[in-house]
């Protein structure tokens, strides 16, 4: 059995939709510091705020922990990055570190950033690094929320987390640089990796993960074509693999499954009409396991 560490905050929402979804549903109350995965591959759950996660993952107290790359890289946790799960806060996609100031400022290049600045960030470790390797000595003032709003008053630049960058600019800051892109990891302790029987756990576990989110991207067609369009269908037809064909009994039709690209559907089933299907269906898949 594995013990799991999952984030707190903006990560939240969208990691518990995802266990839910791969059957691994998390059962709390809104007070409940011990939730539970009513699995038996899963021992103990806890929710910790994602900044927290690389380092108790390290040390042993969990086996496995979901957590941004950011706070892996920014803590230097020594752990093993099992699997990338492709999705923010707001649903999928990735964010970025970036380097602000105020659009006031006469500069468009981090590099250009005076020496002996303020910088204010939730990543110190990070930024140090950053301008470390660019020669520029600055000061580094820890944040611990609303990083942007301190600049110009107090700060004279932020290292901060965005997904498109808007916070910043309705603050009135630009980016001019960049740290790196993060995405939300899933780390195990290495001991734990190294387990055999933990090991198996951690791969299913994952596996059941992975699953839901390549499902998400993909729905299955099915429909019956007539015999004399057949080729015409499967022309039109995109594939995983090949489409599955089977005759239908007593009348000159085939029954076509296919999975395809959710975003194409909408664009496909006129186009498969058209050449000749007919009873469409498009089926939701709850997970595609490679």
């Amino acid at each position: 059995m594995i013990t799991i560490a999952l984030p707190k905050g903006s990560l939240e929402e969208q990691t518990l939709l995802l266990f839910r979804e791969a059957d691994l549903e998390v059962r709390r109350t809104e007070r409940d510091y011990n939730p539970v995965i009513e699995d038996a591959r899963i021992s103990k759950v806890k929710i910790l705020r994602p900044q927290e996660i690389p380092r108790f993952v390290e040390m042993g107290y969990f086996d496995l922990g979901i957590t941004g790359l950011d706070w892996v890289k920014e803590t230097g946790a020594r752990v093993r990055e099992v699997a990338r799960l492709t999705y923010s806060k707001t649903g999928e996609g990735t964010v970025r570190i970036v380097v602000a100031v105020h659009r006031d400022e006469p500069i468009d290049d981090a590099r250009a950033i005076r020496p002996d600045s303020r910088v204010t960030t939730e990543y110190p470790e990070l930024t140090r690094e950053y301008f470390g390797r660019l020669g520029i000595p600055v000061r580094i003032f820890p944040s611990y929320g609303a990083s942007e709003a301190k600049v110009p008053d107090l700060m004279d630049v932020v290292v901060d987390l965005t997904e498109t960058g808007s916070t910043l600019r309705k603050n009135g800051l630009k980016i001019i640089g960049q740290i790196m892109e993060s995405y939300t990891v899933v780390i195990a302790n290495r001991e734990s990796f190294e387990d055999p029987g933990k090991r198996r756990a951690i791969e299913e576990i994952v596996t059941l993960l992975l699953g839901v989110i390549e499902a998400r991207r993909q729905v299955l067609l099915s429909m019956n074509v007539p015999s004399s369009s057949m080729e015409k269908v499967v022309a039109v037809l995109p594939a995983l693999k090949r489409p599955t064909v089977s005759r239908l009994h007593g009348v000159d039709y085939y029954s076509v499954q296919t999975v395809v690209h959710k975003k194409d559907v909408n664009t496909l089933i006129p186009g498969l009409k058209a050449a000749g299907a007919e009873d469409i269906l498009e089926i939701p898949i709850t997970k595609i396991v490679r």
